[in-house]
């Protein structure tokens, strides 16, 4: 017996970064999750697994209308098998899903308790509880029920674990106590990158989201494929979904005149394509270290991002450059004596409080004044320090670049 597990779909949610700038790909931008939710449904036909999970996730919030739930059934409709469905934060929200008729095979577990689905035909005992609200601070595995004698036990979780990292934290747990319930697996959701936190008995994976979504979500996405033989987990296995992939493209640009710095991009970019095998790419780029260039950089961003797009073309992929990060330097030597004593007074009244607090509230108050979607993905500096550095190098490439006329 297989069967699948799967999180964090968000179906017909946008891609963070891209809405004002992705007219060459935008059909494939609007639809890359449902095609990413179809090719989860062709590989559960073609695995002929018994049946799939999905822990929390699978809207985005509050549908702008129907089209979303509908296209949901009729893929369900086309599964053909139990799908055992959890919600999480995002499900949680939402009040349109709880309008619409979940198909006869969508098995959804309630919010109000932590509840079991026992399938004696198939062999296995579910356990979850889906989200009541959107936030969830108590650790909702402590309710789950003790497994069921004989049969495989699954427990579903929407969780942020023990994650230190950028997530919110919601439903937090630990991995002993999830061993402690002696279940066979755990199948959770809530992280986007794929982890297993623990092998063997019990199984305890968040398999990542199916879609990347931004540009901080890297990488190969997809779902878990799990084998059962003899009533034990046998294999488990990651397997790729996603219909477009993110990537960074860092480029080194230390001593590269134009044509060595333009060379270095294509390999990045043939390299990055490679990696994701045919799938069109969706990346940040940025360009690092010492060069002559740097002061001529900041003016030449589209020819950067034509260039990359043109190397993808040459290998025949595709690429969209989500955004250019430029973290050159002028080369030390410029003027270097004769303006250190500016630069040490320079950095230093950066760090003068009565200069550095009125300006960090200006640039919050800068951010502040963003679109949500993009102020999201705004860089701003964690300290001036590094602010300050990078507007004397572009003060001191300037002068450099003004001494050479």
């Amino acid at each position: 017996m297989r069967f699948i597990h799967a999180a964090d779909i968000h179906l017909d949610s946008p891609l963070a970064g891209l809405q004002a700038r992705a007219e060459p790909l935008s059909e494939e931008l609007r639809n890359c999750t449902r095609q990413a939710f179809r090719n989860l449904v062709d590989l559960a036909i073609a695995e002929n697994v018994a049946f799939v999970v999905i822990a929390g996730d699978l809207y985005d919030g509050d549908w702008k209308d129907f089209s979303t739930g509908l296209f949901f059934a009729a893929e369900m409709q086309r599964l053909g098998r139990p799908c055992f469905l959890l919600r999480g934060n995002h499900d949680a929200q939402s009040l349109i899903t709880r309008r619409l008729k979940l198909p006869d095979n969508v098995h959804e577990f309630s919010s109000r308790r932590a509840e079991s689905f026992v399938r004696r035909d198939l062999g296995v005992a579910l356990h979850g509880h889906s989200f009541p609200d959107r936030e969830v601070p108590e650790d909702l595995s402590a309710t789950y029920p003790d497994p069921v004698p004989g049969l495989l036990n699954i427990g579903v979780l929407h969780s942020s674990a023990d994650d230190p990292g950028d997530h919110a934290t919601y439903a937090p747990c630990t991995p002993e106590r999830l061993r402690d319930k002696g279940y066979d697996y755990w199948a959770l959701g809530h992280i986007h990158i794929r982890q297993v936190l623990h092998q063997g008995h019990p199984w305890i994976v968040f398999p990542g989201n199916i879609q990347g979504r931004h540009a901080r979500e890297t990488g190969p996405k997809g779902c878990t494929l799990v084998t059962v033989e003899e009533g034990r987990i046998a294999t488990v296995e990651h397997r790729d979904l996603d219909v477009l992939r993110w990537a960074v493209l860092e480029v080194d640009a230390t001593d590269a005149d134009e044509d060595e710095l333009l060379a270095r991009l294509g390999a990045t970019v043939g390299t990055a394509l490679a990696a994701a095998a045919e799938r069109p790419l969706l990346a940040r780029l940025t360009l690092s270290g010492e060069t002559a260039l740097h002061a001529a950089l900041p003016d030449r961003v589209e020819e950067l991002v034509a260039h990359a797009a043109g190397a993808a073309i040459e290998v025949g992929g595709r690429l969209w450059i989500e955004k250019v990060q430029l973290r050159t330097r002028a080369p030390a030597h410029l003027a270097a004596d004769t303006l250190d004593p500016l630069r040490q007074a320079f950095l230093a009244a950066s760090q003068d409080p009565a200069v550095a607090d009125p300006l960090r509230e200006e640039i919050e108050a800068l951010r502040l004044r963003l679109p949500p979607a993009i102020r999201a993905e705004a860089d701003m500096p964690a300290d001036l320090a590094r602010l300050a550095e990078e507007a004397w190098d572009a003060v001191v490439a300037a002068l450099a670049a003004e001494s050479g006329r």
